[in-house]
Formats: C-alpha cells, sequence, structure tokens
C-alpha cells in the first residue's frame, strides 16, 4: 500500500526546508532556500502561492505579533505576506558572512531555536542558537558541519538537534532558559544517508528526514528505529503534521545535484498513521 501522494504544483523546490503547519493561517509554510522563495499551502482550498524573498531562507515560524519570523542568511526578521514586507535582520554571526541560517523553531516558551552553517560547506563554522522572546542571542553549541532539526519532545523536557554532516542527531535536556547536557542520541549509517529536519508526533517518537536516504523514519524515545517511509525522492530534507487535527504529515525534498526529476524537490503527504503536536509561536 503506498503512504504518500505528491502534491501537484508547476515549481520543484531546488532545497525544499522549512516545514512549518500555522493554525492561525490554516497554511502549511516551506521555503525553498536557494530560489529563494517561501511557498504556502492553504488546506481550505488546496491552493499554493510562491513568495519571491530577498535572500536565501531557511526557516519561518508563526509570531505572535502576526505574520512570521524568518530566519535569512544574514539574520532573523519579520515576514508578512500580501504584500511582502521584510523587517530588520537581527544577526548572531556578523563576523561571519559565508555562514547562513539552515533551520529553525519555535518552542513552547516563546523562543527560537535555530542553526547556522557554512554556506558553502567547507568550513566547520556553523552554532546553534537560542533567540529569546527579548531579542537576545544564546550559543548553545558550536563546531557544527550542517545544523538541522530542531524538534521538541511532546513532555518539554528535550530537544533534538542534528550536524547532518557528522550523520549525529544530539538530545539536550531542555528548559524555558535553555539547553544543556547533550548527548548522541542517534548516529546515521552511509547507507542511511545524512539526518536532516525533524519533527515528534503526540506519543513522543522522533521523526528524521534521510537526505540521500530516500525515506523518512520514526524513533522511539530510547532511540531504537520504530519504522520507516520509503519515497519517490533521494534528498528528503523536513517533515511537519499539518491540519486541524494535526493528523496530516507533510514532508519537503530537494532538486540540488540530482538530474532533472518529477520526485526531487516535491512536497509529498504522508499517511503516518499518527498525530502530531503544536508549533511553537516566537513571542518576541
Amino acid at each position: 500500500m503506498t503512504l504518500w501522494r505528491k502534491i501537484e504544483r508547476d515549481v520543484r523546490d531546488t532545497l525544499g526546508e522549512g516545514a512549518l503547519w500555522c493554525e492561525r493561517d490554516n497554511a502549511f509554510y516551506w521555503v525553498d532556500i536557494l530560489a529563494p522563495a517561501l511557498n504556502r499551502l492553504t488546506l481550505a482550498d488546496g491552493a499554493i502561492t510562491r513568495f519571491a524573498m530577498p535572500a536565501p531562507l531557511g526557516w519561518v515560524a508563526p509570531r505572535a505579533a502576526g505574520g512570521l519570523v524568518g530566519g535569512f542568511r544574514d539574520g532573523v526578521a519579520t515576514i508578512s505576506l500580501d504584500p511582502v514586507t521584510i523587517g530588520e535582520r537581527s544577526n548572531p554571526e556578523p563576523h561571519l558572512p559565508g555562514n547562513r541560517m539552515n533551520d529553525g523553531k519555535a518552542d513552547r516558551h516563546g523562543a527560537i531555536w535555530c542553526g547556522t552553517m557554512d554556506m558553502a560547506e567547507d568550513a566547520i563554522s556553523g552554532s546553534f542558537y537560542r533567540l529569546s522572546p527579548q531579542g537576545e542571542w544564546q550559543v548553545i553549541d558550536s563546531d557544527y558541519t550542517v545544523t538541522n532539526g530542531p524538534a521538541f519532545s511532546p513532555c518539554g523536557e528535550w530537544l533534538y538537534h542534528t550536524d547532518s554532516g557528522r550523520r549525529t542527531i544530539y538530545r539536550f535536556a531542555v528548559d524555558a532558559e535553555g539547553a544543556r547536557d547533550r548527548e548522541v542520541f542517534i548516529r546515521f549509517t552511509e547507507e542511511d544517508g545524512y539526518p536532516d529536519g525533524m519533527t515528534t508526533d503526540a506519543e513522543g517518537f522522533l521523526w528524521v528526514a534521510h537526505w540521500d536516504g530516500g525515506r523518512i523514519s520514526r524513533f522511539a524515545p530510547d532511540g531504537t528505529r520504530d519504522r520507516s517511509i520509503e519515497l519517490p525522492a533521494k534528498r528528503i530534507t523536513n517533515i511537519a503534521f499539518a491540519g486541524e487535527n494535526l493528523d496530516r504529515m507533510f514532508v519537503t525534498s530537494a532538486a540540488t545535484g540530482l538530474p532533472e526529476s518529477e520526485f526531487d524537490g516535491a512536497l509529498y503527504e504522508v499517511d503516518a498513521g499518527v498525530t502530531g503536536n503544536p508549533a511553537g509561536i516566537y513571542r518576541g
């Protein structure tokens, strides 16, 4: 039985990422980092709108004051749509102009957790940050090749974050003030590909996208693999639960570095058989 369907549209993403469900807008958002563009799928009518962005955009999150906040190459800024308006950037790394934002999410406390990486993927210059609702940056971890994730356990005690280049998913103890006690949670093998974007379901299991692995996998809270769902795209990048009941899973993919294909760079809806957790909202 096929557990996925490809969402039909005219444009394939070069580097689809940043999967986000926004209950307020009844919409699923995702980015095309390299286009650069922000995509919106309105669930009420299935309409897809693509908004051109002024710089590479790695992620977006809902903002309590309205609109979105997004991680651009040169920092975090507010985003308003219809029409597009971009606010002033807040950049934790003005001393690293070769870096860009890659992946990020808001937590239940209203903060943003996001990572950076070398745009050329040559230097080990990425770091993992927390941006408080007051706009203060905190370095959580450093020396990353490619930052990815993050994801939060539904109990609120654990944060998962990835260094894709090292094929490693870390777990941190987390609270309203920050994260601590990093430990290796899962290591991918070469056959697995590279761990990319992640989310958790309501049962506390971690779902991970396999870049160069052509699938998504579900891992138990103890790190053991529960199951995998194969997809026709090779470079799977991110996952989010969506819909009124958080029972619709959307999965993004990338076409960069691959021959032209109808599957690579497409958006998928997957029948995961479980429900997800509400997305956090940035309170800054």
